[in-house]
């Protein structure tokens, strides 16, 4: 991916950045799709300063403020996944992406934490956890 740019459902919030793309793929964990309402997310990473925002974000800290999500006041469209574990990195919802056949997912995150009605069929790594702290899992 070269240049990214997004949206958000409304088109209050826009960005854009200028890549790289830092990792890309598929969320299964419980935080995730709760606050997607979604069975599961896909996401990419790119470095936190690079990204320039037009419009007003409003954020979601949990309770240990460890995490942020951010999302568009006006029509609520999640936006980012901020977390102090990796601190130089925002992760951007791939489908927020003007082109979103532009995503090439890498891998399956917290693949253990994914839903049971959920059939995945792609050759793509499935990770316990992060793909940084965890070798991919045996084949299923």
């Amino acid at each position: 991916m070269g240049e990214l740019t997004g949206r958000c459902f409304c088109g209050a919030v826009t960005w854009s950045a200028p890549g790289p793309v830092l990792w890309a793929g598929h969320c299964h964990c419980e935080s995730c799709r709760r606050a997607t309402s979604s069975p599961f997310t896909s996401f990419f990473g790119v470095t936190r300063n690079s990204v320039s925002w037009q419009g007003d974000l409003a954020e979601y800290l949990t309770s240990d403020g460890k995490v942020r999500r951010q999302f568009c006041p006006t029509c609520g469209c999640q936006m980012t996944y901020q977390a102090n574990w990796w601190p130089d990195e925002t992760h951007l919802y791939a489908a927020s992406l003007d082109d979103p056949s532009s995503f090439e997912p890498q891998g399956h995150y917290h693949y253990a934490e994914k839903l049971p009605w959920v059939e995945i069929t792609d050759d793509l790594p499935k990770y316990a956890a992060s793909a940084d702290t965890a070798d991919p899992l045996p084949e299923q």
